[in-house]
């Protein structure tokens, strides 16, 4: 893996959360010459959830994976952001959660935190929380209305979410980046629970509407259940468009999830993404296919 893609390559935003932002931040080490990673502060699970409740900061965890997908070859912070302690008040916790939550309330800043852990550790890019202040989702479907991420991720059957409070704000530098952007990379990852719950934050789903960028949704390599069980690839892509988000492409691999009929208007790009068994987005194949997207100007009109 290069230490970061040529100075002269394309500033790249990663939208979303958990893994599948991490990996596509370890896709576009591979080309881009700036990096930038907008992430989902909505869980309230796990040791993201309990510093949230205990010291009322937005969720770290998300933004802790995502640094440590950045840092430099070899560098030994990558296992020590990820270590869970085992025993006593602290067990559960992972430390990179904590070193997050530590600077944050040092400095009187979470956002200013995050960049200083980015910055003490050497990452290759920058990584933004969604939102400045936590958020709780709530989402509305089948059986009416249900709030928070863990449970909404449980339970399934949720066609639309929306954040709590309405109007939280994104770091300013985040929006920036976005109009800023050659390429704007959604997913892959959870729909609903980290797509969403980071791109229709309003500053941040009005940037990307705004932003010159060639939009990429990746698309997951198959249901998440139960969140999204029975979707197809059309199904994703018509679930950012009836939450205001508009993208110009669809990145899928061929063999994973069926495509099924994506709305018109947006382009569909197939190509192999994952290795035979479709654990996971392979980062060197993801980082190509992204690459040749952002070259050759697929579904970019120029009419934005």
């Amino acid at each position: 893996m290069s230490e970061v893609g040529p100075s002269s390559g394309p500033r790249v935003v990663a939208i979303g959360g958990g893994h599948g932002a991490a990996q596509t931040l370890r896709s576009a080490r591979r080309y881009a010459g700036e990096i930038t990673a907008i992430i989902s502060v909505a869980d309230d699970g796990g040791s993201s959830g309990r510093l949230r409740e205990t010291l009322g900061i937005p969720a770290p965890g998300d933004l802790r994976r995502c640094i440590g997908a950045l840092l430099p070859d070899g560098s030994p912070f990558g296992e020590v952001l990820e270590y869970r302690f085992d025993s006593g008040e602290l067990e559960g916790h992972a430390f990179g959660n904590l070193l997050i939550a530590s600077l944050a309330s040092a400095i009187g800043d979470f956002a200013a935190g995050v960049a200083e852990v980015t910055r003490l550790l050497g990452a290759l890019g920058r990584v933004f929380p969604a939102t400045t202040v936590p958020v709780v989702l709530k989402g509305t479907g089948e059986g009416g209305e249900i709030s928070g991420q863990v449970r909404i991720q449980k339970r399934g059957g949720v066609s639309r979410i929306e954040l709590v409070p309405p109007d939280a704000e994104p770091p300013p530098a985040a929006v920036e980046a976005l109009l800023q952007a050659d390429q704007i990379v959604i997913g892959p990852g959870s729909l609903y629970t980290s797509l969403l719950a980071a791109a229709t934050v309003p500053a941040l789903r009005e940037a990307i509407a705004k932003s010159p960028a060639q939009r990429v949704y990746v698309a997951n390599l198959r249901e998440q259940l139960p969140e999204t069980s029975g979707y197809d690839v059309a199904d994703h892509v018509q679930a950012l468009l009836d939450h205001g988000l508009v993208v110009d492409v669809v990145l899928a691999d061929r063999s994973a999830l069926v495509l099924g009929d994506v709305p018109g208007g947006v382009a569909v790009e197939l190509a192999e993404l994952s290795g035979p068994k479709l654990v996971a987005h392979d980062p060197e194949l993801l980082g190509t296919a992204l690459s040749g997207l952002v070259l050759a100007g697929v579904g970019c009109t120029g009419e934005k």
